[in-house]
């Protein structure tokens, strides 16, 4: 009964207060994103809790003065909290003096409202990549692909993982769509240059960022693991290929050096992460689909503040190595 007085509360909630929108002198009642939380003295001794609490629209400081108080349950950092409390003024900025804190209940959360998310439609994008894995004619790579995305458990976390945790696509199903877009593309060159093994192309593309499952931490924290920082998305990726391979009977030797060498060229350069240069037209085609594909990514969300008619140049992108700027009429 409780769970369904709070999904009926929440279904029939018309709007979250976003931070932007609060107001001096507000009370307010909202679940946020705690996105930092630290014990700390007052000048007279008395302990408080610094919180930051974030929506997709920015962050809010807080203060939670009365840390013995009733109201205030336990909760840390990077859980999503329902507070309650006065919208005051401190230095010209809005900060919260928090009454009443309770951890929220997972079916409370809609993580659009918290976190960047796809443009795209997820559940479309990923039935189309399913789709794009019964066009593979190698029954090998074919039972490969459905061993990680006909994956239940798989599937639920490549959905909503990042590709990034900066510069391109780092939001909730980013992974996903950066993956179909360079598959896609990986699927033209395959048209356009028919000599090139259309099997092996598609399925590199669809593996050539697996390995960012473990490389980055879900969100919300969506950073860098031990694992990330160690050994980096590119060997993790042609690990767990290699993996799933040896639970294939007759999977040929051949076959799978091709694929994990165009998992760990696809980079292009040695000085841009790939321990290989391609060595194979496949493996050079993902590395130019891979870079395709994140490019023009990267100056879409460069450009993406920047309102539509303005031809101002917007300075030296450090990522793209130029001075960037919208396209006139």
């Amino acid at each position: 009964m409780a769970f369904q007085a709070r999904k009926d509360a929440r279904c029939a909630k018309r709007y979250m207060r976003f931070i932007e929108t609060l107001q001096e002198g507000e009370r307010i009642s909202e679940i946020y994103l705690c996105k930092f939380k630290q014990s700390a003295l007052t000048k007279a001794g008395k302990p408080y809790e610094n919180v930051i609490l974030q929506d997709k629209t920015g962050t809010l400081d807080a203060k939670i003065w009365d840390v013995s108080s009733n109201g205030i349950d336990e909760f840390d950092s990077l859980d999503y909290v329902q507070v309650t409390g006065d919208v005051t003024s401190f230095q010209g900025s809005l900060q919260l003096n928090i009454k009443r804190a309770r951890v929220a209940q997972e079916d409370e959360v809609e993580p659009k409202d918290y976190l960047p998310v796809s443009e795209k439609d997820i559940p479309q994008m990923y039935e189309e990549l399913l789709q794009m894995i019964k066009s593979i004619g190698n029954p090998y790579l074919k039972k490969l692909a459905e061993s990680f995305f006909k994956n239940e458990e798989f599937g639920k976390r490549f959905r909503v993982h990042s590709a990034a945790k900066n510069v391109h696509h780092g939001f909730v199903g980013g992974l996903l769509e950066h993956t179909l877009s360079v598959a896609k593309i990986c699927d033209y060159f395959a048209g356009a240059y028919p000599f090139l093994n259309r099997d092996l192309l598609v399925c590199a593309g669809m593996f050539h960022d697996i390995g960012k499952l473990e490389e980055l931490s879900a969100f919300p924290a969506n950073d860098y693991t031990d694992a990330g920082q160690l050994l980096g998305h590119i060997m993790i990726g042609a690990e767990m290929v290699g993996e799933h391979i040896r639970a294939i009977p007759g999977f040929p030797k051949g076959l799978e050096t091709e694929l994990k060498h165009c998992i760990l060229a696809h980079h292009g350069e040695l000085e841009f992460g790939s321990p290989k240069k391609p060595a194979l037209m496949e493996a050079l085609a993902l590395s130019f689909a891979d870079n395709v594909d994140a490019k023009i990514q990267t100056m879409k969300e460069a450009l993406g503040a920047v309102p539509e008619g303005n031809t101002e140049w917007q300075g030296f992108n450090r990522f793209l190595g130029t001075n960037i700027r919208r396209t006139g009429e």
